[in-house]
């Protein structure tokens, strides 16, 4: 995953993370029930602070594009499971 590719600085950078994950996502790259990430892996992935990235799987799950199961993780949401799919 690519997420150099957008240094605008007036950009926050879990905005540039969230944006680039729900790509994947809704281009079919990331595939429904995939897990995601965890947390810290993707501070690590990034090279951003565990906050930033947090914020970012935030903004996903705002989105409707990803859920987290306690103790499990964070998978991608199918497109039927969606808000505002139905």
């Amino acid at each position: 995953m690519d997420f150099e590719a957008d240094n605008d600085p007036t950009r926050y950078r879990y905005e540039v993370i969230a944006e680039r994950l729900a790509e994947l996502i809704t281009s079919g790259q990331i595939r429904p029930k995939t897990p995601l990430p965890a947390e810290g892996s993707l501070a690590e992935l990034c090279g951003v602070s565990l906050g930033t990235a947090r914020h970012a799987m935030q903004l996903l799950r705002e989105r409707g594009l990803a859920v987290t199961l306690r103790s499990k993780g964070t998978y991608v949401m199918r497109s039927t499971d969606r808000i505002g799919s139905r």
